[in-house]
This record gives structure tokens, sequence and C-alpha cells, in this order.
């Protein structure tokens, strides 16, 4: 079917919030199977918004039918077709015009974090470095505990820690990382270190780029089958233990022109070595990624404080005795430099008087 070209409204905030998202971008590509306004909205029987229609009639599942179908099922889907409109549905998340892709940033956490504000101080009372999980673990990594996860390496501007993005026309990812990995077995250290290198050259990133890595899960079908919260996970060894399955597959992505995820495999090893560590920083996982130099230098560092703190206490109990002979010795010298001062004194103003 042939589509007329977007023609932009700027009166119209609406209309420039969809320019910007991901569906206008899938259009201006050439995609003819992404939503234009009519096909969310009806031209001649648009219902106001503000009515709460059946989940049935959500547009989204024109495309989306998978997942959709994985959200009706899970805890929102549920509890939205039992209670109404209280709990989220797409637009809840995904925004309803202003469309980004899912793995761009921060977005769909900075959503789950909107409703439920008291996640991270009710965290605090079980899990240990909760700040640092929530940045680096989504959410649904542990709340659709059925899912497959994986470890996802995303490229980052290391001075803006902004997640890069190729620029329309000029596809670079796909080519330099199918030529640091020739064999097409996955990245190994050396040749993550190469594309970090040449993607920092390009001076748009101002010459230092790195990779942030995330734990989530490996589709968006799992992304939309969330679990009751009692169910989610909560057994350290998930990820905490050696072959840990979280990180038996990792893969290195950076965002395409229209943020959609473009993704190379990359060799699980990476995590556990020494000189990738700079670029995986932040997300060292002791007893799971497996860097024994690491955990033992960690393990010496406890035990160095332990025993240091205990020596203290050992050394001053014993010499305990001594410093207070010491210390009553010096008090006894004391009083007795103070009793002979005043005669001193006498002893001097008596031999003026007989000059």
């Amino acid at each position: 079917m042939h589509r007329l070209p977007l023609r932009p409204r700027r009166q119209d905030p609406k209309f420039k919030q969809y320019d910007d998202g991901i569906h206008a971008a899938l259009i201006k590509a050439g995609n003819d199977k992404a939503p234009l306004c009519a096909s969310c909205h009806n031209a001649h029987t648009q219902a106001s918004v503000k009515l709460l229609a059946p989940i049935e009639q959500t547009p989204c599942a024109n495309c989306h039918d998978k997942i959709f179908e994985a959200y009706r099922a899970d805890v929102h889907g549920l509890e939205r077709v039992a209670k109404g409109k209280k709990a989220p549905i797409c637009a809840d998340c995904h925004q309803a015009h202003d469309v980004t892709a899912a793995s761009l940033g921060d977005g769909i956490k900075d959503s789950c974090l909107g409703c439920h504000k008291d996640a991270v101080v009710k965290h605090k009372d079980w899990l240990p470095n909760t700040g640092l999980h929530f940045e680096a673990i989504s959410c649904v990594a542990c709340h659709a505990p059925d899912a497959d996860r994986r470890v996802n390496l995303r490229l980052v501007d290391g001075n803006t820690n902004k997640q890069l993005r190729e620029k329309s026309g000029v596809p670079q990812f796909a080519l330099r990382a199918s030529g640091a990995d020739s064999a097409n077995l996955g990245l190994d250290e050396r040749a993550l270190m190469s594309l970090l290198t040449q993607f920092g050259q390009d001076g748009g990133a101002g010459g230092k780029v790195m990779v942030r890595g995330r734990l989530e899960v490996k589709s968006g079908v799992q992304a939309h089958q969330l679990s009751e919260k009692e169910k989610a996970l909560k057994d350290c060894d998930t990820c905490h233990k050696a072959g840990a399955e979280p990180f038996q597959s990792v893969s290195i992505t950076i965002a395409g022109a229209d943020g959609r995820p473009l993704r190379h495999a990359v060799q699980k090893d990476v995590l556990s070595s020494l000189t990738a560590l700079e670029s995986v920083r932040g997300f060292y996982a002791i007893g799971s990624t497996r860097i024994k130099l690491l955990d033992w230098l960690l393990l010496l560092a406890v035990t160095g404080s332990i025993a240091g703190a205990l020596g203290h206490m050992t050394v001053k109990r014993l010499f305990k005795g001594t410093r207070e002979r010491r210390a009553a010795e010096e008090a006894q010298a004391r009083a007795a430099a103070a009793a002979q001062a005043p005669a001193t004194g006498n002893d001097s103003a008596s031999s003026n008087e007989v000059k």
C-alpha cells in the first residue's frame, strides 16, 4: 500500500513527539508496516482517550501480537482485566507518541520506578548494594523468573555515560564488529578492545568509549511475562556462583539510527579477563564472572582488614600494663618536678636577701 510522506505539523506537540519516535523513523526508512496516526486512532469514530476501552482494543496488539498475548497473561495484564485502569498498559511504560526502543537508555526502568516508588527502599531490606543492582540489572531479569537471561554490554560515551548511537546512513557497527571477529566466534578480549578503540577514534565520544554491562532477558515476549512479586528471584546463587546461567550468553550492542539495538556476540571469557576489566568495570559480580585473581585480592583485602583490626586490639591489650606503668612513672616524675620547683624558687630569694 502506498503511503503519503509524513508532513510536519509543528503546531501539534503530539505529532512532534511521534515524529521523533521509532515509528516515524521506521516509516522514513521505508517500512510500510509501521503505524501512522490512523493506525491507532480511528479517523471518524475516535473516542476520548480518557474512556477505558476493553483490553482487546489496544492498538499496539495489532502489530505486537505475541508480546501483547504475553502481557495479557502476566501480572499487569491480569490485574488490568480484573481491576480496570489501575495496572499499566503499553503506553504507560512505552509512551503513547514519543515511543523509543525499549533497549535505549533507562526509560523502562524509570517507568517501573514511577509506579513502584518504594521499590529501592523495600529492596534495601534484603538486597546488598541495592543501588548497584538496580543500575546493572533490569527489573524484569528478576521479576520474570522463567525467562532466559544474558549480559548485554552497551557501547557508551565514557565521558557522558550516554549510549552510542549510529548516524543515519552511516552503518559502522556491523562492519567493525565483523572485521574484529573474522572467524565469527564472538568478540574475544583483544577484538573487543579493538572495537572500542575504533569507535573512540571517531571523535564523537571524546576519544573514550566504554561498555556498560546490564543483565537482561533475551526477548521482548519474555520481558512481558512478569510474575507476582512473591515469585521474583531472590536467590543470590542465581548470579553469584561459578558458571551462573545469566553469564553464559554475552553480546555487545549499539543503538541503531532508529534506536533499536544492533548486536554482536561476545565470548563469555571476556567477563573474566583482567585486561578487559576496565571495559566491563561496574559489572564484576563476585563468584559469577570468576576473575579468580580479583576474588583472591578481595579476600586478601578483607582478611587483611580483619587481621589488622584484631592485631591492633591484641597488641593494645598485651601492652596495656606497660602503658599504665609508664603513665604512672611519668605522673610521679611530673609530681616530683612540681614539688621541687617552689623550693628552688625560695632558695634563690634567700640568696638575694643575704647579698
